[in-house]
């Protein structure tokens, strides 16, 4: 029950809509550029990993092997570096209020997925 009302209040305050809306935008640029599709894959997760963080976590796909490596080097030189520092300067600046604390640490969760998110997968927490 805690985490379905956290979810909620990042939906609302925390910047989950706008976060994964900004993921899907992205997602469907790469799908139009047909090159980047699994660009576009890495996005959708993100946006939905962004839209309710709470209750689940990011883990290694088996079988994800050395061309999601090399792609998830091309993705952190693009994309990956700005997308986890901008995550991480709203954690810190979340966490300077008491109440910010929660959606602070799920900005800090999503840091991995924005560095390296191709080869992973989100799954629900135990």
């Amino acid at each position: 029950m805690i985490r379905f009302v956290l979810n909620l209040l990042w939906l609302i305050f925390g910047g989950g809509i706008v976060l994964a809306l900004g993921y899907g935008l992205a997602a469907l640029v790469c799908f139009a550029l047909v090159v980047t599709i699994p660009f576009g894959v890495a996005s959708l997760r993100l946006a939905a990993y962004s839209l309710w963080p709470f209750g689940r976590t990011l883990v290694p796909r088996p079988g994800a092997g050395i061309a999601s490596g090399a792609a998830n080097v091309l993705w952190v030189l693009l994309a990956g570096w700005w997308l986890a520092l901008s995550h991480l300067v709203a954690g810190l600046a979340l966490c300077v209020t008491i109440i910010g604390i929660p959606f602070g640490v799920a900005n800090f969760k999503l840091v991995p997925a924005a560095l390296w998110p191709l080869g992973q997968e989100v799954v629900e927490s135990p």
